[in-house]
């Protein structure tokens, strides 16, 4: 008989900037307490960007969107994926060293195994972002 493979973490949170605190602390507290010495920093930090990406550039204003969030273990690592109404493909910035913003996807790049962007069947754009459990060497 096959494994039954864990179901995946899900959330929906409102386009608005206090949900990056709100998601970030979901996926932390969804980790497994074996993993979270490991992964707890980077997966906050990659929830925080993408998250705050998907906020400013991926949904309306003054609209009522909703970015969604689904955390699971496959294949070696924890994927997070974070999904916006937006249909706008992000892509690293390279800003000056002045800049107060941009870095956040060459954040992502540094941190995550694997990452890309994925366009939605029905509307909208999710970026995926994979971290390695293996940790340690």
């Amino acid at each position: 008989m096959p494994e039954i493979p864990p179901v995946p973490a899900h959330w929906r949170f409102p386009a608005h900037p206090a949900s990056v605190r709100r998601a970030r602390r979901a996926v932390a507290e969804a980790l497994p307490c074996a993993l979270r010495p490991h992964l707890h920093d980077d997966l906050s930090l990659l929830t925080s960007e993408l998250v705050t990406n998907a906020i400013r550039h991926g949904a309306r204003p003054a609209g009522d969107d909703l970015i969604e969030l689904v955390l699971w273990p496959a294949d070696g690592h924890y994927w997070l994926a974070v999904s916006d109404p937006g249909t706008g493909k992000p892509v690293p910035a390279h800003p000056d060293a002045d800049s107060e913003s941009g870095r956040g996807l060459l954040l992502v790049e540094s941190l995550a195994a694997a990452w890309a962007v994925r366009p939605r069947p029905a509307r909208g754009t999710s970026v995926v972002a994979g971290l390695s459990l293996r940790y340690g060497g």
